[in-house]
C-alpha cells in the first residue's frame, strides 16, 4: 500500500510540476498571447490540445462508468461527443476562423450587429461553462480524495490551485502547451490498464477487439454474452440491450450531445490559435484521430470494469463475497465514501442485486469505475498511479479551457467591447486573471455541492449549449437573411425553454427541494429527459428565429454581403500566407 501511495505521489505533483514549468515557460505577455496563444500553434500540437481540452473528467472518469452500468445506452455519450466535434470541425470552426473573431459573443455581435445579442451570447456561455465545470471540479476532487486519502473539500481546493496557477499565468498559450503535456499523460493512463485488463480476460492486448473476444478461461464464451448472463442474474436489465429510456430519448440525448458539442465555445477557441484556415481545418482532423484513440477505448474499459466488479462480489454463481475478506481496493474506496455496504440480513455476505430491498451494494458511485479499475483487476501499482495522474489531466485540461472562455467573455466581450470600449491592453489582461479568479472559486464552490455525478451535470452543459449558442452560429453562417433582433429572440426562447425544463426536473439552481415536478418519468415531455432536452430547446431556438424573421425583415445588405464573403473559400490572406 506504501508503494501505491510513492508511486501515486511521483506521478501526480511530478504532472503537477510539468504543468507549472510549462506555465511559466509559456506564460502570456500580451493579451493575443492570453487569448489565442499569439496564433502561432501548429495543427499537430492544435490537434492535441483540442483533445485534451475534449477530454473532460466526463469522458476520461465519467463516460467508461456510465457505459459500464448503462450498458448499451450509454453509447449516446461516444456518438453525441463525437459526432458533435465533426459538426464543429466541418460547419462551425472553419467559416468562423475565417471571420477572424476569436470569441464566440464577439463573432455575433458582428453577425446580428447587435451588442445586444453579445450580451445575451455572454450570459448563454457563462451559464454552459459553469455547469460544465462543475462536473470538473467533481472529477477533481473524487480522484484526489482517494489517491491523496485527503478530504474532498481538500482535494477540490488543491485541484483549483493547480488550475489557478497555470491558467491564470499562462492564459490561452500556456494551457494549450500544458494541455499537450496533459493529452500525452491521459492517453498513457487511459489505454495501459485497458491492454492490461483485455488481456487479461480475453488475451487479446487490443482493447477494443477484446470486447468482442471470447474469454480467456478457455469457455469460449464470448466476454459480452457473460457480462449479459452475469448482470440479468442478478436482475439487472441485459447490458448489450439496455437502451437510456426509449428510443426517442435515446435519439434527443444524442442530438443535444452533438449539437451542444458544436456549440461548445472553449472548443471553438481552439481553431483560432493556429495560423490560417487551412491549419484549422488540419487540426481539426488531428484531433479527431487523438479523440478516436480514447474514445474507440471507453466501451471495453466500461464493459470490462463491470465484468471485474461482478466477479469480485460473486466469485462463484450464487456463492457471495465475505464482507471480511473483501479487497484492499473495496476498502480504500470505502474512505472516499463512494462506494458503501450494508449487510440488511446479518450474513456478513455482500448481495449485489438490482431489487433495492436485497441489495446491500447501497452506493457504487459511477465516476470510480474507471479510477478503480486497474486495482479491481490486480493491477502493477505504478499503473494504478498513472490512472491518478490521467484522471486530474483530463479534469484540469478542460476546466482550465472553459475557465478561459469564461474569462475572456467578461473581460474582452462584455468589458471591453461594451462597458469599457477604452479599456488599454494591460488592464484588459488584468481584467481577465482577475475574472478567472472569481471563476475558479464559484466553480469550487459548485464543485462541492454538484446537481448529480460529473457526466449527468455536463449533459446539462451541453443541452444549455446546444438551445442556445449553436443554433445562433449555424443561422449565422448559412442564413444570410437572419436578423439580430430574430436571433436574439431564438437564444432567449431556447436556453429559456430547457433551463426551465431542466429546473422544474432538477430544481432551481439544482438546489434540493426545490423540484416542483419531481425528477419523475411519466413528467417528461414525451419521454425525453432533461439532461436531453437541449434537442427541443434547439427546435424551438429556429422555429421562434425564423419566425420572427418574417417580422422583423432580413438583415442589413453589408451583413449579408459580410456572410457571402465569409462562406467564400480564400479571399483570406492569412489562409495563403502561410
Amino acid at each position: 500500500m506504501e508503494e501505491l501511495k510513492l508511486y501515486t505521489y511521483i506521478a501526480v505533483f511530478g504532472t503537477f510540476a510539468l504543468y507549472f514549468a510549462i506555465a511559466w515557460w509559456a506564460r502570456a505577455g500580451s493579451t493575443s498571447d492570453f487569448y489565442v496563444a499569439g496564433g502561432g500553434i501548429t495543427p499537430l500540437q492544435n490537434g492535441m490540445a483540442i483533445g485534451a481540452d475534449w477530454m473532460s473528467a466526463a469522458s476520461f472518469i465519467s463516460m467508461a462508468g456510465m457505459i459500464a452500468f448503462m450498458g448499451y445506452g450509454g453509447s449516446v455519450f461516444l456518438m453525441g461527443w463525437t459526432g458533435g466535434y465533426v459538426l464543429l470541425a466541418l460547419l462551425l470552426a472553419p467559416y468562423m476562423r475565417k471571420h477572424g473573431k476569436f470569441t464566440v459573443p464577439e463573432f455575433i455581435f458582428d453577425r446580428y450587429y447587435s451588442k445586444t445579442a453579445r450580451v445575451v451570447a455572454v450570459i448563454c456561455l457563462i451559464i454552459a461553462s459553469l455547469t460544465y465545470i462543475i462536473g470538473q471540479m467533481k472529477g477533481v476532487g473524487v480522484a484526489f480524495s482517494r489517491f491523496l486519502e485527503v478530504d474532498y473539500g481538500i482535494g477540490l481546493g488543491i485541484g483549483m490551485f493547480v488550475v489557478w496557477v497555470y491558467a491564470v499565468l499562462g492564459g490561452m498559450k500556456g494551457i494549450t502547451y500544458t494541455q499537450i503535456a496533459q493529452y500525452v499523460v491521459m492517453i498513457f493512463a487511459y489505454t495501459i490498464p485497458a491492454v492490461f485488463i483485455s488481456l487479461q480476460l480475453t488475451g487479446n492486448p487490443i482493447p477494443q477487439l477484446g470486447l468482442g473476444s471470447t474469454l480467456a478461461d478457455g469457455s469460449g464464451i464470448y466476454l459480452l454474452d457473460k457480462l449479459d448472463m452475469v448482470v440479468t442474474d442478478l436482475g439487472f436489465k441485459e447490458y448489450t440491450t439496455d437502451n437510456l429510456g426509449g428510443t426517442v430519448n435515446m435519439f434527443a440525448y444524442t442530438i443535444s450531445l452533438m449539437i451542444g458539442t458544436a456549440g461548445l465555445p472553449h472548443v471553438i477557441m481552439r481553431f483560432f490559435t493556429v495560423p490560417s484556415v487551412q491549419a484549422a481545418r488540419a487540426s481539426a482532423g488531428y484531433a479527431l484521430v487523438c479523440i478516436a484513440l480514447l474514445y474507440t477505448v471507453a466501451p471495453a474499459v466500461g464493459a470490462m470494469a463491470r465484468l471485474n466488479l461482478m466477479n469480485t462480489i460473486e466469485p462463484v454463481a450464487g456463492q457471495n463475497l465475505e464482507y471480511a475478506e473483501r479487497p484492499q481496493w473495496f476498502k480504500d474506496w470505502e474512505k472516499t465514501g463512494l462506494l458503501k455496504y450494508e449487510d440488511k440480513n446479518g450474513d456478513g455476505k455482500i448481495q449485489y442485486t438490482a431489487d433495492p430491498a436485497t441489495n446491500e451494494m447501497v452506493k457504487v458511485d459511477r465516476d470510480i469505475m474507471v479510477l478503480a479499475n486497474p486495482a479491481i483487476a490486480n493491477l502493477p501499482n505504478w499503473v494504478i498511479a498513472l490512472v491518478a495522474a490521467g484522471g486530474l489531466a483530463a479534469a484540469l485540461s478542460t476546466a482550465a479551457g472553459l475557465l478561459l472562455a469564461i474569462s475572456s467573455s467578461i473581460s474582452h466581450d462584455l468589458m471591453k467591447g461594451i462597458l469599457t470600449p477604452d479599456l488599454s491592453e494591460k488592464n484588459e489582461l488584468l481584467a481577465g486573471r482577475v475574472v478567472m479568479t472569481i471563476a475558479i472559486i464559484i466553480s469550487g464552490y459548485l464543485g462541492l455541492n454538484p446537481p448529480g455525478f460529473a457526466a449527468g451535470t455536463v449533459a446539462l452543459a451541453f443541452g444549455l449549449a446546444a438551445s442556445s449558442i449553436f443554433p445562433a452560429l449555424m443561422m449565422g453562417i448559412f442564413s444570410k437573411k437572419m436578423s439580430g433582433p430574430a436571433a436574439v429572440a431564438g437564444m432567449c426562447s431556447g436556453i429559456g425553454v430547457t433551463m426551465l425544463y431542466v429546473f422544474q426536473h432538477k430544481g432551481i439552481m439544482f438546489i434540493p427541494g426545490t423540484s416542483f415536478l419531481g425528477d419523475m418519468g411519466p413528467n417528461w415531455f414525451f419521454g425525453i429527459s432533461p439532461n436531453a432536452f437541449g434537442a427541443v430547446g434547439a427546435l424551438v431556438n429556429f422555429i421562434v428565429a425564423f419566425a420572427l424573421l418574417k417580422v422583423t425583415g432580413p438583415a442589413p445588405a453589408h451583413i449579408q454581403e459580410m456572410v457571402q464573403n465569409m462562406r467564400i473559400p480564400g479571399n483570406v490572406s492569412a489562409a495563403h500566407d502561410h
